[in-house]
């Protein structure tokens, strides 16, 4: 499970590597033949907001696995080492019902803006939505894999 994990995270890293190369090089590229030519490239704009809130949702999957969100753990540090894991499982179940809604939300948006095209590229504008569909279940996926795991620490009693 955790080569399969392993290997996930790498697959994501590598499209966040592909979409921030394309979009470097597709905003350069514009901005060179707008000052330099008097002429852009339209689909430029489109596409990379498209890629720039995908990069968003993945890199926030990828925080994810890696435990690098933002929190803050003065309290929690405080607890006994059981307590802080009841503590967790606590917020793990919070944050899924949190990535249900997202999800939930995210999925009736891509539904309504599918047939909504953008002006210039033509492309689905439901497809920005799919992508917080694409966190959120992926999110959900891993913590339910860490409450599984927290529910079995709690059940044999490890501290650590």
């Amino acid at each position: 499970m955790k080569a399969l994990a392993q290997f996930v995270g790498k697959a994501i890293e590598t499209i966040c590597v592909i979409i921030l190369a394309t979009m470097s090089v597709l905003v350069f590229l514009n901005v060179v033949l707008r000052y330099g030519f008097n002429s852009s490239i339209n689909i430029t704009e489109e596409v990379s907001r498209y890629m720039f809130v995908w990069l968003a949702f993945l890199g926030a999957i990828l925080a994810f696995n890696e435990n690098q969100h933002v929190s803050v753990t003065v309290f929690v540090e405080k607890l006994s080492p059981s307590a802080k894991k009841l503590l967790h499982l606590i917020t793990d179940v919070i944050m899924l019902f949190c990535c249900y809604l997202i999800v939930d939300g995210s999925w009736i948006q891509f539904n309504l803006n599918l047939n909504n095209l953008a002006p210039i590229s033509g492309l689905p504008q439901g497809i920005t939505y799919l992508a917080s569909t694409v966190a959120g279940f992926s999110i959900g996926i891993l913590i339910l894999a860490r409450i599984a795991t927290n529910i079995a620490a709690l059940v044999k009693g490890e501290t650590k």
